[in-house]
C-alpha cells in the first residue's frame, strides 16, 4: 500500500524544497514540543544531507554519538521512499544494530510517536538467521532428547509439515530471534547454511526464510538489512535473475549505510568462493550413477582422488588464528602442486562431458549441475594459482570443512555494481574518517569525489565520563582488577574482548569465584534478548567480542565499559593480506583498524547528557610505549595512567 508524505506537495514548489520546510519544522518545532532537545549538530546534518539526495550522490556524514544522526536519516529515507514509490534500504553492520532500531522503544517507534504517522519497516535478514527444515527435522531424529531442539520443532507452524495447505495457512515462521534460549552452537546446527540446495529443496515453498522474503520485498518505506545480506544481493543479483529468481531485495530509492566504514567488509565476505569438501565427492558420486562413458567414469575418480588429497594437505597444513574462525593455510609447493593437478583433471573432465553432454544419454538438469560445480571450482582454483590474486583460508566446524578464496580488492566490483547506481547512498557513523580525512574508506570502496562533512558529539565528556589506563603483562592479574572494578560498580558493566578466545579465558577465571550480580556471556543465548536483560537487569555485567560498535544501553545499565585489550585486527589471512601489500602494514592497517575500533568501543559509555560512567582501557608495557599517543588522540578526555 502506498502511504502519503507526512507534509503536503504542491506545484508550486520543487519537493526538496517543500521537504527542506518539513524539516526545518520538525527539528525546530515538532521534535522540541515532544521533549526532544534543540541540537544544532542534528540540524546541520540534516541540511548537508538534502544536498546527497538532490544530487543522487555518494555522502560520508561522519556525526558524533549523540548528535541524533539516526532520526535524520530515517526521516529523509522515508520521505524520499514515499516521493519515489521505492523502499529505502537501511543497511546495518549487524544483527545487533539491526535490533536496536526496531526494537519497542527504538529510534523508529520514537520518530512514529513524535511525528504521528506510521513507518512500514520490514526486516530482511541474512539467510543464517532462519532456521532450516532440511537440517532441522533429521536432528529432532537425531537428538530427541535435546530439550532445545525439541522446542523449535515443536513450535514450527503445522502448515509446514502439511504437503498440499491452501495459502491462506502459509505464516511466517522460523526467525531465529523467535528462539531465544538456543544458543549460538546449537543455532548453527539447525540454521541455513550454504551447503544447503535450496532450488531442489523439498520443504522450498513451506521454508520459512522464502515466507519472509516475500513479506519484506512488499514494504512501502523501509527495509532493514545487514551489510552482508545486501553485499550477497549485489553479488548474487544477476544470476539469480538468469535462473528465473528474484533478486534478494527489490530496487531501492536510497540506500543508507549504517556503520558504514565496516561495508568493505562485508563486501569480502558476501564475493567468496566456498568449496566444501562434500559437496563435489556428492555432485560426482551422483553423476557417476547416470549412463556416462567410460572414460569419463576414470577422470572423474581421478578428480575425487586428487581432490580429497587436496583437502588433507588444507586440513594438515591449516593453522588456527585467534580471534578468528579462518585458519591459515600456507601457500606451500605441496598445495600449490595438487591444485595444479586437480586445476588439469578438472579442465580434463570439462572437455569430456562435452562429448556425454552430445550423446543425449545423461538428464539436462544433472549435466548442468555438474558442471556449474566444475566451472566454480575452475574458476576458483585460478585464483588461488595466481598468488597475490586472491586471499584464502580453511573453515572447520562440526562435520564440515571448507576451503574459501576471496578476490584482494573488491573497488573495482563495488564502483561497477553499487555505487554507479544513481541513487542516494549515504555512510552514517561516529567514524568514518581519519582525523577530518576520508580517502582511506573511500579508496577502499571504489567511491570518487563523494560528498563529506563532519560534525562532533555535543556531550560534554570532561563532566560525564572518566578513562583510566592500566598497563599489564600478565593475564591473570588483569582479571583480578577487571574484577575488582566490576564489584565497585557494582555490575553494570560492559566488557569488550578482542576475540571469543580472550572472553572465554575470563570467563574460566570468573566461574571460580562468586559475584553478586549476573555475568553474561555472548553466544549463550541470541544476542538481542542477551542485551534487552543487560539493560532491564541495571546490576547485569554483559561480556562481548563483537558489540564494539551498535550497541546503544543509556542510563544506570551500563555506567563502566572495560576495553579488555587493544582491538588490533586478528592475524589471520583477510588481514595478513592487507598487510603485505601495505608499504607500512602498522601505519597502514593495524592502527587505523585499532584506533577506528577503540572509538567505538568507548563511545558504548556515554549515549545521552544523563549518562556517565567509567572507561577502563588495558593495553601491555610495550603498547603502551608505542601507541599511547595514537590513543590519546582518539580518547576524547585526558587518559588516566595507572601503573
Amino acid at each position: 500500500m502506498n502511504r502519503s508524505l507526512p507534509f503536503p506537495l504542491s506545484k508550486q514548489q520543487q519537493f526538496f524544497d517543500q521537504l527542506g520546510d518539513y524539516i526545518g519544522d520538525v527539528f525546530y518545532e515538532m521534535l522540541p514540543e515532544k521533549g526532544y532537545e534543540l541540537r544544532d549538530e542534528q540540524i546541520f546534518m540534516a541540511f548537508q544531507l538534502e544536498q546527497a539526495f538532490k544530487k543522487r550522490a555518494v555522502m560520508f556524514a561522519e556525526a558524533g554519538v549523540g548528535t541524533g544522526k539516526t532520526f535524520v536519516y530515517l526521516l529523509y529515507a522515508i520521505c524520499y521512499a514515499r516521493y519515489t514509490g521505492k523502499p529505502a534500504i537501511i543497511s546495518c553492520a549487524d544483527e545487533t544494530l539491526i535490533e536496536q532500531l526496531v526494537k519497542e522503544e527504538g529510534d523508529i517507534r520514537k520518530l512514529e510517536q513524535a511525528l504521528g504517522f506510521e513507518v512500514d519497516v520490514r526486516l530482511a535478514k541474512a539467510r543464517e538467521q532462519y532456521v532450516c527444515m532440511r537440517k532441522l527435522d533429521p536432528l529432532v531424529q537425531q537428538f530427541g532428547d535435546d530439550e532445545d531442539v525439541t522446542q523449535v520443532h515443536e513450535e514450527i507452524p503445522s502448515f509446514v509439515f502439511n504437503d498440499s495447505p491452501s495459502m491462506q495457512q502459509f505464516r511466517r515462521y522460523g526467525d531465529r530471534k523467535d528462539y531465544p534460549w538456543v544458543s549460538n552452537e546449537k543455532w548453527e546446527r539447525m540454521a541455513w547454511d550454504p551447503l544447503q540446495p535450496c532450488t531442489t529443496c523439498e520443504w522450498r515453498h513451506r521454508c520459512g526464510q522464502t515466507l519472509h522474503r516475500d513479506y519484506y520485498r512488499k514494504a512501502t518505506d523501509l527495509i532493514i538489512c545487514s551489510h552482508d545480506f545486501y553485499m550477497e544481493h549485489v553479488w548474487t543479483k544477476e544470476s539469480r535473475k538468469r535462473e528465473g529468481q528474484l533478486p534478494l531485495l527489490p530496487e531501492a530509492s536510497c540506500v543508507v549505510f549504517d556503520e558504514g566504514h565496516l561495508l568493505e567488509f562485508a563486501a569480502q565476505k558476501a564475493l567468496t568462493y566456498r568449496f566444501h569438501l562434500a559437496t563435489l565427492q556428492n555432485v560426482l558420486t551422483s553423476f557417476m550413477d547416470q549412463d556416462v562413458r567410460e572414460k569419463t567414469l576414470y577422470v572423474i575418480e581421478d578428480v575425487l582422488a586428487l581432490h580429497d588429497e587436496w583437502f588433507h594437505i588444507l586440513q594438515t597444513t591449516a593453522v588456527p588464528v585467534e580471534g578468528s574462525n579462518r585458519k591459515e593455510v600456507p601457500f606451500g609447493p605441496e598445495m600449490l602442486e595438487q591444485a595444479k593437478a586437480l586445476y588439469g583433471k578438472v579442465q580434463q573432465l570439462l572437455e569430456e562431458l562435452v562429448f556425454d553432454s552430445e550423446m543425449y544419454v545423461v538428464e539436462e538438469y544433472h549435466m548442468k549441475m555438474i558442471e556449474e560445480h566444475l566451472e566454480f571450482l575452475s574458476y576458483g582454483l585460478s585464483i588461488l594459482l595466481k598468488e597475490g590474486d586472491g586471499i584464502f583460508w580453511l573453515e572447520e566446524t562440526e562435520g564440515e570443512t571448507t576451503f574459501v578464496i576471496m578476490p584482494r580488492l573488491v573497488e573495482d566490483v563495488l564502483r561497477q555494481e553499487v555505487f554507479s547506481l544513481n541513487i542516494p547512498f549515504i555512510f552514517s557513523s561516529a567514524t568514518l574518517s581519519q582525523r577530518g580525512d576520508f580517502s582511506y574508506l573511500a579508496s577502499a570502496l571504489g567511491i570518487e569525489d563523494p560528498l563529506t562533512f563532519s560534525v562532533d558529539s555535543p556531550f560534554d565528556y570532561e563532566r560525564q565520563m572518566q578513562v583510566k589506563g592500566h598497563i599489564t603483562d600478565e593475564e591473570m592479574k588483569k582479571w583480578e582488577v577487571i574484577g575488582q572494578a566490576l564489584r565497585e560498580n557494582g555490575g553494570s558493566s560492559l566488557i569488550l574482548f578482542t576475540s571469543q578466545e580472550e572472553m572465554n579465558r575470563f570467563r574460566r577465571w570468573a566461574e571460580s569465584s562468586e559475584w553478586s550480580f549476573s555475568i553474561l556471556y555472548e553466544g549463550d543465548r541470541e544476542i538481542s534478548e542477551l542485551v534487552k536483560q543487560f539493560q532491564k537487569e541495571t546490576d547485569t555485567v554483559l561480556c562481548s567480542y563483537h558489540l564494539w560498535e551498535g550497541l546503544d544501553v543509556p542510563g544506570e545499565a551500563l555506567t563502566q565499559v572495560v576495553i579488555a585489550s587493544l582491538p588490533f585486527p586478528p592475524k589471520d589471512p583477510v588481514f595478513e593480506a592487507k598487510r603485505k601489500h601495505a608499504s607500512d602494514p602498522e601505519v597502514e592497517v593495524d592502527l587505523p583498524y585499532m584506533l577506528l575500533r577503540l572509538r567505538q568501543g568507548i563511545g558504548r559509555l556515554i549515549r545521552s547528557h544523563h549518562d556517565h560512567g567509567k572507561v577502563h582501557l588495558w593495553m601491555s608495557t610495550n603498547e603502551k610505549q608505542a601507541y599511547s599517543e595514537s590513543v590519546a588522540e582518539v580518547v576524547p578526555i585526558p587518559i588516566d595512567w595507572k601503573e
